[in-house]
């Protein structure tokens, strides 16, 4: 059995050498799928690299759509004409029948990454990328009963600056509350984007050409004059996330974490600074250098930096023109700001 098991992992290791992708000593010859996976967490268990997952996914013609995954399915690694590849054996489940009808559980499509963490990122954060952008945004301008401040049950009057803030906005919808944050700059100081973090959340109940009323739902802080009202963010797309690497070999770094938080870990979001204009896009990877330690050379009496070391990997789910948000999917140290991104090498 020893033996068996040995001479699969020298194999495996042999066809591993001879193809880009690195595959895990340790990885199971078959996965069984559980609620709560990610594309990525599956992939994980085969590879070091998980977003090189679809370099390796063997197409079955015998299932109607094979990209899509869910719980109970099994994924196996097999030797396709010499390479190892992943291929899929659909989970059939096993139900008792009885004389009664029965509604099963509709199953869930397993999702590339974790989209309930992204989502309910984007209901609380927003960047605006230029000042002149942010003052065209409608905002409040008072409170009923000339309160300073309001909360959840009250109303508030927003005043639309141009027509453009108003025309999507219908009666009926519900709107976020955001307040201004951090403006991130990038390594010379340069202004990229302005952070908007939500406080609440209201339904618009009037609307007109230069006032609007809407009712507070919920609020995390007080609602208060010239904070922001926009429409709330659109779901995000699993099939825009596909995990790939970027065409350009760009070049930037960690900028901002959303919350203050100092060091950074796996599954947080980051603000890094490349975005559109640099050909960033939603579902794009990038890997992480950690920055080197600052010594003072025995010799000279300078402080010089050590190189720097790949510590982790992102992926990018919102990009703004010139900033994105990014979330840390692998960190094999604490991460911080400052620290390098660029396409996986």
């Amino acid at each position: 059995m020893r033996q068996a098991e040995g001479a699969r992992r020298g194999r495996r290791a042999g066809l591993a050498a001879a193809d880009e992708v690195r595959w895990r000593q340790d990885a199971p010859a078959r996965y069984t799928v559980k609620n709560g996976d990610t594309l990525w967490d599956i992939a994980g268990q085969f590879l070091h690299s998980p977003w090189r997952w679809p370099r390796v996914w063997q197409q079955n013609p015998q299932i109607d759509n094979p990209h899509l995954i869910y719980p109970g399915d099994r994924i196996t690694l097999r030797d396709c004409d010499g390479r190892p590849c992943l291929d899929l054996e659909r989970g059939q489940n096993v139900v008792k029948m009885s004389p009664e009808m029965r509604a099963l559980p509709r199953r869930q499509v397993v999702p590339p990454l974790p989209m309930s963490v992204l989502q309910a990122f984007l209901r609380e954060h927003r960047v605006v990328d230029t000042p002149q952008e942010l003052e065209a945004l409608a905002y409040v301008v008072g409170t009923e009963n000339k309160r300073l401040i309001s909360g959840a049950g009250d109303q508030v009057f927003v005043r639309p600056v141009e027509a453009s803030a108003s025309a999507g906005l219908e009666r009926g919808q519900r709107l976020g509350i955001f307040r201004q944050g951090e403006v991130y700059r990038d390594a010379a100081g340069e202004p990229l984007g302005l952070e908007l973090i939500g406080i609440g959340e209201g339904v618009l109940a009037d609307k007109s050409a230069d006032m609007m009323r809407m009712n507070v739902q919920k609020s995390a802080r007080e609602v208060r004059s010239n904070d922001i009202i926009l429409p709330l963010e659109t779901r995000l797309a699993a099939a825009e996330m596909e995990p790939r690497a970027p065409r350009r070999d760009v070049a930037g770094h960690i900028v901002g974490v959303p919350g203050g938080v100092r060091f950074i870990g796996r599954l947080q979001v980051v603000a890094i600074d490349l975005g559109t204009e640099d050909g960033i896009q939603p579902g794009h990877v990038l890997s992480i250098e950690q920055r080197g330690e600052r010594v003072v050379d025995p010799r000279t009496d300078k402080a010089v930096r050590l190189p720097g070391e790949v510590a982790g990997t992102l992926v990018v789910f919102r990009p703004y023109d010139r900033v994105s948000y990014a979330i840390v999917m692998e960190a094999t140290n604490t991460l911080a700001v400052g620290d390098a991104v660029h396409p996986p090498r």
